[in-house]
């Protein structure tokens, strides 16, 4: 067999066991050659290589199951870290992750976002902090993930277009000139809703509806993002609930986004989408006529997304994080207006209630690093 054919085996073989340990900590070698259908000996000289690159350690001992205990082996969670930031119209947010996605730091400020070497600078120095916060190794940073609502290019190094932050055609070179990191753009909506099904135990197929002050989304397929002939996928914001109905800022009538974004909520509160949420919990009366309306619309909405791709729907954005306790009302609405399912209990809330979409910038090094082993 050719030396290329003997190396591309070995390595495909290393990357099988780390994601098997990755996905399944506190795994024994003996588990993994029963798994992955591989020799003893295939195991034990691969998980000795991730040994001495601090990659995966020993971690106790298993329950018996007769005979010797089998030792158990984990992955590093701070063997690499990575950086996610979210931008906004007005806002910088951003953390340090784990292997895992466990967040090591985190911080958020105020800051209007421009194209200026100000603002570059800005980043670059919340990537140091975030980085100093935790203490990290700077040479164990993988890079720098930086969502913002809008299409990316495939290979996320071009913004095409943003009708939030008015901007077409920004390159990612220009926003990361003062981070000595590698750095991709993507979108808010499909970062976070990445970050909601990196584990195993999430559901590999899965719709994430993002309703903070724009309405967006992500379409999830076997665990991975589908984004569409134009790199689209997933603008649930744009499918039209009312017809003929309000104006929302793409130009169209009747979207989702004019009806459910946070704004629609927070600006009957001074503002304060927490101050909403408060006067609905006391009872009064305006929030309460407020809400209702907005179930409806939002039942509509994920009503469609049901049909459409019959798989779970996670509720996420600034509105998501306080649908826990509002969770059966918007089910109820969804079992009248749906025949084929019995309950709305397809629908769910989101795990990550803030910096979701930051976090899901960084797992894109992540997911690299881990099918590069």
């Amino acid at each position: 067999m050719p030396r290329e054919s003997v190396m591309e085996i070995k390595t495909v073989n290393r990357n099988r066991i780390y994601r098997m340990i990755y996905q399944n900590p506190r795994i024994s070698r003996p588990e993994l050659c029963h798994r992955l259908g591989l020799s003893m000996p295939t195991v034990m000289q691969n998980v000795r290589y991730l040994q001495d690159r601090g990659l995966v350690e020993e971690g106790g001992s298993l329950d018996s199951t007769g005979g010797r205990k089998a030792v158990a082996l984990t992955c590093v969670k701070d063997a690499r870290t990575a950086v996610g930031l979210d931008l906004t119209a007005n806002h910088i947010s951003g953390v340090l992750v784990d292997l895992e996605g466990g967040i090591l730091a985190e911080s958020r400020e105020k800051r209007a976002f421009a194209v200026s070497g100000e603002y570059a600078d800005a980043l670059a120095g919340v990537v140091r902090d975030l980085i100093g916060k935790a203490a990290a190794p700077a040479e164990r940073v993988l890079g720098v993930g930086v969502s913002m609502p809008g299409t990316f290019s495939a290979d996320g190094g071009l913004m095409l277009d943003s009708r939030v932050l008015r901007m077409q055609n920004l390159r990612c070179a220009e926003l990361s000139k003062s981070i000595s990191l590698p750095c991709v753009f993507c979108n808010d909506a499909n970062a976070a809703g990445f970050a909601e099904v990196w584990d195993v135990q999430s559901p590999s197929d899965a719709l994430y509806l993002s309703l903070s002050n724009t309405v967006g989304g992500a379409i999830l397929l076997g665990g991975q993002l589908y984004k569409g002939e134009n790199q689209r996928g997933g603008e649930f914001g744009h499918i039209p609930v009312v017809r003929d109905g309000k104006r929302c800022y793409c130009g169209k009538k009747g979207c989702l986004d004019a009806y459910c974004s946070a704004t629609v909520l927070s600006d009957l509160a001074g503002g304060s989408l927490p101050a909403f949420f408060r006067e609905l919990r006391e009872g009064a009366p305006k929030a309460r006529i407020a809400w209702a309306d907005y179930l409806d619309n939002l039942a509509a909405g994920v009503d469609i997304l049901r049909m459409a791709f019959d798989c779970p729907v996670i509720l996420g954005g600034y509105v998501g994080a306080y649908m826990e306790d509002q969770l059966e009302e918007l089910r109820g609405r969804l079992a009248y207006l749906n025949r084929f399912d019995r309950d709305g209990g397809y629908v769910r809330v989101c795990r990550y209630r803030t910096e979701a979409s930051a976090v899901g910038a960084a797992l894109i090094h992540v997911q690299a690093f881990v099918n590069s082993i």
